[in-house]
């Protein structure tokens, strides 16, 4: 989708279209750029960056909070339009999806056909611009989306991948990211067509499984370490976080517990979205001179209960807080998970039940009528906005380094 976030703000209020934008939070806030117009991306605003660089680059610039469960809404009609088109669907992202159209030749009509049908029903049924990238691997799809946008259509056919990827930077390769093109480019990698030029025995020397792929990868290939799995087959996460950076440093331990009780939440919605239970609860504090401090706890049972992972976090926290030093970042991450939590033997008789059957119904409020209907009591003070990037950098694939 082309600046999504963006557009779904324009749909809503159109006097935005044509002027630059951020999403992400306020000019004056710590926080990072969820999305940025096309027009605030020509003064060198892009996600991730922080807002205060954003402002100092884009001062005209409109910025916005974002409005997360709207983007997840649009998203949902999103996946419906491309589920229209085949059954084989990889939602990569909250703007982002790998389609398989193997197979729907007769229904569709050949790949740039079809293409062009779904890029017409999307902005038919949704309002929205997309840019679409065919090719033989979801590598070349995603690389042939990004050259195609803003709404574009691009297609690259079998055979001719090597000719097209030669001229392009190195860092066009999907998990190549910027501590792995600048190590490439120490070695005289500068371009694609230059992987194919090094014996892979040097790539493997110094990248390992990952650099033994990137090779594949410069044929155009879906060789390994980013997408190892078919279109659409299940992916479980390794870990579920959040994170929050306060506007001012506080050494306020109301305030430090109260964020705290908010993540937990945040954090215990999304485990149980995706059914599963952590059994490691871990802390994240980073203090004023960007010292940080990671501590974790692993429960004798896995659990999926916001208050047991708040008192978990608390306790890691009052432990190992020194309240003589501001704090600028607060984080609650969980991981060594089991599935489906519903049919363990976790939820005794009693107050845990109670707490489960209380949960069910506040991520159906929440779920009807956003994140902020219901709080944990310990929580409703706490100024916690859900961060969510289009396009991330990292994918949900194995990455090996």
């Amino acid at each position: 989708m082309d600046a999504f976030f963006v557009s779904v703000e324009e749909l809503h209020d159109p006097s935005l279209k044509g002027k630059a934008v951020v999403v992400g939070g306020q000019k004056d806030e710590r926080g990072v750029v969820s999305a940025a117009s096309y027009e605030a991306r020509k003064f060198g605003v892009h996600s991730a960056m922080p807002l205060r660089t954003a402002a100092k680059l884009c001062p005209h610039a409109i910025f916005l909070d974002g409005r997360l469960d709207l983007y997840r809404e649009h998203s949902k009609k999103v996946r419906t339009v491309l589920q229209d088109f085949s059954p084989a669907l990889e939602m990569a992202s909250i703007d982002e999806a790998y389609v398989d159209m193997s197979g729907t030749e007769k229904l569709h009509g050949p790949p740039l056909l079809s293409a062009h049908k779904l890029h017409q029903q999307m902005k038919e049924r949704t309002g929205l611009n997309c840019s679409i990238g065919i090719g033989a691997s979801r590598l070349m799809a995603k690389i042939c989306s990004d050259q195609a946008k803003p709404n574009g259509v691009l297609y690259v056919p079998p055979g001719t991948e090597q000719p097209f990827l030669a001229p392009l930077d190195v860092g066009k390769i999907p998990g190549v990211g910027k501590v792995t093109r600048a190590r490439l480019n120490e070695i005289g990698i500068f371009k694609i067509a230059d992987l194919l030029r090094v014996p892979e025995s040097l790539l493997a020397e110094q990248f390992g499984k990952w650099g033994a792929a990137l090779a594949g990868k410069a044929r155009g290939e879906d060789a390994g370490g980013w997408f190892e799995d078919e279109v659409g087959e299940d992916w479980q996460a390794k870990s579920i976080s959040h994170e929050h950076t306060f506007s001012t440093d506080s050494r306020d331990r109301e305030k430090l517990e109260t964020t705290l009780a908010r993540l937990a939440e945040m954090v215990g919605r999304r485990l149980r979205e995706s059914d599963f239970a952590a059994r490691t609860i871990q802390l994240k504090l980073r203090y004023s001179d960007f010292s940080t401090i990671t501590r974790a706890q692993s429960l004798a049972e896995p659990t999926i209960v916001d208050g047991e992972i708040f008192r978990t976090a608390r306790a890691l926290f009052q432990a190992n807080w020194d309240p003589e030093r501001a704090v600028r970042l607060l984080g609650v991450h969980v991981s060594n998970f089991q599935d489906h939590p519903q049919q363990m033997d976790l939820l005794e008789e009693g107050s845990r039940s109670r707490w489960m059957q209380a949960l069910s119904a506040s991520d159906r409020l929440r779920d009807k009528y956003g994140d902020k209907t219901v709080f944990l009591a310990g929580g409703m003070a706490g100024n916690v906005r859900e961060r969510v990037h289009e396009n991330p950098a990292e994918r949900k694939q194995k990455k090996p380094d």
